[in-house]
């Protein structure tokens, strides 16, 4: 029996776009890490490494996690509250990717 493999679309913000070769998209394959398994947004980021080596290394860290400063929404869900890595990721899914927003301290005199 097959591992079951869905394509994603990786939807990206200006700002990360230098490392994708200026696109707003990137399709790639997720495949389940077993037979009976769910293609996951950790296998999904892992054949980005494969394809944008560059751009992956901006969305995560040394030890594989996302970002603190990186937002990945699923079919428009915070991937942070449906499991992170292990996600599961449903045919045809859109991945926006979200840089966080800083706020710059203002003082008042």
């Amino acid at each position: 029996m097959a591992r079951p493999v869905t394509l994603v679309t990786f939807m990206l913000p200006a700002t990360l776009r230098h490392w994708a070769g200026e696109t707003t998209e990137i399709r790639v394959f997720a495949i389940a890490d077993h037979d009976d398994g769910h293609p996951t947004l950790g296998s999904a980021l892992d054949m980005l490494r494969r394809t944008h080596p560059s751009l992956e290394q901006r969305l995560r860290d040394d030890y594989g996690c996302i970002r603190r400063h990186i937002s990945m929404f699923v079919c428009g869900e915070n991937a942070r509250h449906l499991g992170g890595l292990d996600c599961a990721l449903p045919p045809g899914a859109e991945i926006f990717v979200l840089p966080a927003l800083s706020r710059r301290q203002e003082t008042t005199s």
